[in-house]
């Protein structure tokens, strides 16, 4: 009998930088009113801290050091997710709809990261 194994890689730098671009794209599509000004550098701000961090843990000098990154990426998830929320669509469906994608990433992400945290220690 053969065995079928799971193939499929996933490649979390690639998704990480490929999360902040679109947080990118998204940001340029919002009402231009001055709240979603400074909403939107922050979270452009944290959502490309995830995959800059990410790389740093995976040149961690030491376990502790790498545990410490992982934890700063999921915080910098957290943070992602908090500044898609407060952004304003003004009930725009289809940037409601992409918002929404984004905050389901940044949910993964903060998954994935809880998740390396917790079988690093």
């Amino acid at each position: 009998m053969t065995e079928i194994k799971n193939t499929k890689r996933y490649d979390l730098e690639k998704r990480t930088i490929d999360f902040a671009k679109a947080v990118r794209v998204f940001i340029k599509k919002i009402p231009k009113i001055i709240a979603n000004f400074e909403d939107g550098k922050q979270v452009i701000r944290s959502s490309g801290s995830i995959g800059a961090n990410y790389i740093e843990a995976n040149e961690a000098l030491s376990k502790k050091d790498f545990v410490m990154r992982i934890k700063i990426c999921r915080k910098e998830a957290k943070e992602t997710k908090y500044w898609l929320e407060i952004i304003d669509t003004n009930n725009d469906k289809v940037l409601e709809n992409e918002k929404l994608k984004l905050l389901n990433e940044a949910t993964e992400l903060m998954m994935i990261m809880s998740a390396i945290m917790r079988k690093s220690m």
